[in-house]
């Protein structure tokens, strides 16, 4: 665990906490990167780390990305994220849940959470048997479908920056993992005509993407070195790696996948390929638009689609400061939120 206090400090972190219940064996890690524009709102994801340096690695990235996105996509919070060490197919209870929910209680509201890979909503509902700091549950319902509507509409950026036009129809795009995301992701692009390649562990999804949507299935391995013209990486973070890079026949990377680029180094080698790199915090914020939006109440949940759908211009901005500012996209992402994280706003919801 040694040097994560000097990076605590030098990526303005405010609070890391390792959460143990002997009891129920939970065994999780709490990050807060910033409360500066209002709480740490993110997802608690549950899943199976080789080891506890892993999981504390994982949650930091993701506490670090959720500031950002908040702050890029306007919103009154900060940035947080939770992690559960466990097999969520196998090593789930309610004592599990309510254990971790009593510790983000004693959190006093500088952490929200909501569902995120491995938890889902009923999950919640255990989480909020003990703490009010919660949005989600099955009174409330997921929001994939508003991350993938917020990729979709994305992607249509990408597309414009890339091809001249936003339409998607008869373009080929391979999606790399079929979750509750990606199925709604691979439904807006099918509505539009879009050519899909699947791959996911899951052979049923598949099978569904395959009978529902039309799409051609690949193996896991394979579908990187798929010749498209949109890769969109919607599973577990670090797709773009050492591995997967020389194989990449794409214009675009753009997907619903937090962490897309396993280093940094490989969103230069994108832009070297000439691959146009769409910044997941800001393809990806439909999400947390709508958890916010429905904490504070008040709108419709197809305002609520209004205000995602601003991510396709959101992007065209950012793709034209990039251009302007001689930056890669992920650059100029990192600069606008850093600008909003500086105004230490905590300013109403926009309109």
């Amino acid at each position: 665990m040694s040097g994560y206090l000097a990076r605590m400090a030098e990526q303005g972190f405010e609070e890391v906490v390792l959460v143990h219940d002997q009891e129920t064996g939970l065994k999780a890690v709490i990050a807060i990167h910033s409360t500066a524009r209002g709480p740490a709102l993110g997802g608690t994801r549950m899943w199976v780390y080789p080891n506890e340096n892993a999981a504390v690695d994982d949650v930091m990235c993701l506490a670090r990305g959720m500031s950002y996105k908040s702050a890029a996509a306007e919103l009154p919070l900060g940035g947080g994220k939770g992690v559960i060490i466990g097999d969520p197919c196998s090593e789930k209870s309610e004592a599990l849940f309510r254990a971790y929910g009593r510790f983000v209680e004693n959190m006093n509201g500088r952490f929200i959470t909501a569902a995120d890979m491995g938890v889902a909503e009923d999950d919640l509902d255990c989480i909020k048997m003990e703490t009010a700091h919660v949005v989600g549950g099955s009174s409330l319902g997921s929001p994939s479908p508003y991350t993938a509507f917020g990729v979709w509409k994305g992607m249509r950026a990408c597309a414009a920056e890339v091809y001249g036009s936003p339409d998607l129809k008869g373009l080929r795009i391979a999606v790399q993992g079929i979750g509750s995301v990606g199925q709604a992701l691979c439904r807006h692009l099918a509505d539009e005509g879009a050519e899909l390649i699947v791959a996911d562990i899951d052979q049923a999804k598949v099978k569904l993407a395959v009978e529902r949507w039309g799409a051609r299935a690949v193996g896991r391995e394979q579908i990187f070195a798929e010749e498209c013209d949109i890769f969109a990486p919607c599973g577990a973070g670090g797709a773009v790696n050492a591995e997967t890079m020389p194989l990449l026949r794409c214009r675009i990377v753009a997907g619903a996948a937090n962490n897309v680029i396993k280093e940094e180094k490989y969103g230069s080698a994108l832009h070297e390929r000439g691959i146009l790199y769409a910044p997941d915090y800001i393809i990806n914020a439909g999400g947390i638009i709508f958890v916010e939006y429905s904490r504070q109440g008040g709108k419709s949940p197809s305002e609520i689609k209004t205000v995602i759908a601003r991510i396709e211009g959101r992007l065209s901005e950012l793709f034209r400061r990039s251009r302007e500012e001689n930056v890669l996209p992920e650059q100029a992402a990192d600069l606008i939120a850093e600008e909003k994280l500086r105004e230490k706003l905590n300013q109403p919801l926009p309109g």
